[in-house]
């Protein structure tokens, strides 16, 4: 039997990396928002020196929160209906995030299915993760490594002691036009049944 450590916040200094080097490092921890919480299974990275990230063109109002401290949460609007998530890394004014593509649910199930009036595949993408737990643009740029009295509600990042994968599967980044071919998509690997 494994004998998980307590849930802790991740640290700000595990976060200030460069983007590809974080992705790797945030799957199996576990992103909680009020009751629901899930591992994260699937991420994507983006750095402002490539042409597929939100922060490519430099600052604007939609991206800003990607040029802050690492540990917020860069919350945007995609196709007019969907809210995607995003975890700030790298040294402030950096422009880099690691984009959130998929959890497994293990807190809050109930609330995650009635949020998306279905039981299974509650997280298994980066709008019907933000969905699940309730993630919309009131969340933009909220602090996952510490209590953010601001947030609607509480949120947060953590490391229980589950590693992330020695071997992640690696690929190239989907639903984006740009740089389609850089392996930054990184997932935990499917254990056969």
């Amino acid at each position: 039997m494994t004998r998980r450590t307590p849930p802790r916040r991740v640290a700000r200094s595990v976060l200030d990396r460069d983007s590809p080097d974080v992705a790797r490092l945030l799957l199996n921890k576990v992103l909680r928002v009020g009751p629901c919480a899930g591992r994260i299974v699937e991420v994507e990275a983006y750095r402002s020196d490539d042409p597929a990230s939100h922060s490519f063109r430099g600052r604007t109002k939609r991206t800003e929160v990607m040029f802050g401290p690492a540990g917020r949460l860069y919350v945007y609007f995609v196709y007019g209906m969907h809210w995607c998530a995003n975890v700030v890394t790298g040294a402030e004014g950096d422009g880099q995030a690691v984009l959130l593509r998929a959890l497994a649910p293990i807190d809050g199930l109930d609330v995650m299915a009635s949020r998306r009036g279905r039981t299974d595949r509650l997280a298994e993408g980066p709008a019907t993760l933000c969905q699940a737990l309730g993630i919309d643009g009131s969340f933009n740029g909220v602090d996952l490594c510490a209590v953010d009295a601001a947030a609607p509600a509480p949120i947060g990042l953590y490391d229980d002691g589950v590693p992330p994968p020695s071997v992640p599967v690696i690929g190239p980044r989907i639903g984006i036009t740009k740089a389609v071919d850089v392996p930054w998509r990184f997932r935990v690997p499917r254990v056969p049944a």
